[in-house]
């Protein structure tokens, strides 16, 4: 299956851009269009060429950034020569503004943020995209691509994807220190700790995906599941308090957009 016509770089492949191969891999993508650039050398997939340092064979068709953010000055000096003009360069940095990213590599005509989650490995994930470009084609070609790995969706401005990229890129993890307090909560009452884990995993797959393909809204699905003066509406009750996970949610996806700011201010300097 031909997602993307020519060579696709991974400069990095840890958790997140490992992720992404694993679900384009998934959906039927040939493993030898893909290189994996990593120090290591350590192997990621069946068919996938892995080297330590870049190509000299090849010019790139995509190549997607996924190195940590701290490590951009480390590796653009080399990279930055080994694009061309067609090239499409997709970073997945968090905190890395476009201009920051178009100080480094001149060359590409085409440069996108994207903002993936770790679910993109089932192809259910959730991928945020944001690009200065104007070449119709070459967007299309990058939001096929990532269509592959689930929902896709374009912002117009670095202040809108900052803040998604903080509800569905770092929030699966708060997702899992949710269940994980949920089954913690549930096994000091009593439960077994591998049957409570399992229940509210379980419970979590059923609830996002009634949530996902439903016209009602969180709050209103709540109120359907909550009886009055029953079991789920006194548990709401603390969740809906002036402590409870509003307040905490805010606080929570504040520290994360600060933190990008942060990581942001850094780039911008060099």
């Amino acid at each position: 299956m031909t997602l993307f016509e020519g060579p696709i770089w991974l400069i990095g492949c840890g958790n997140m851009a490992g992720a992404m191969l694993e679900g384009w891999l998934r959906a039927g993508a040939d493993p030898r269009s893909f290189t994996a650039v990593r120090p290591s050398g350590k192997p990621v997939a069946d068919g996938v060429r892995v080297l330590t340092a870049l190509p000299e064979d090849e010019v790139p068709a995509l190549v997607l950034l996924g190195v940590k953010p701290q490590k951009l000055d480390e590796v653009a000096p080399s990279l930055a020569p080994a694009l061309a003009a067609e090239t499409i360069l997709v970073s997945i940095l968090a905190g890395v503004e476009l201009g920051a990213l178009r100080a480094r590599f001149p060359a590409p005509a085409t440069i996108v943020k994207a903002m993936p989650n770790l679910p993109v490995a089932l192809g259910k994930g959730v991928i945020e995209l944001l690009s200065d470009s104007t070449d119709t084609a070459a967007r299309d070609r990058v939001e096929r691509l990532m269509a592959a790995l689930g929902h896709v969706e374009w912002f117009e401005d670095e202040a809108g994807f900052n803040i998604a990229s903080g509800l569905t890129g770092a929030a699966p993890a708060f997702l899992f220190r949710f269940l994980d307090a949920l089954a913690g909560a549930a096994t000091e009452l009593g439960l077994a700790p591998d049957q409570a884990a399992r229940l509210a995993a379980r419970m979590a797959e059923g609830a996002a995906a009634l949530a996902a393909g439903s016209d009602a809204t969180p709050s209103e699905l709540a109120r359907r599941v909550a009886s009055p003066g029953g079991t789920t509406e006194a548990g709401l009750k603390v969740l809906d308090s002036g402590e409870g996970l509003k307040p905490l949610m805010l606080r929570t996806l504040d520290a994360s957009r600060r933190r990008e700011a942060e990581l942001a201010a850094v780039a911008r300097r060099g």
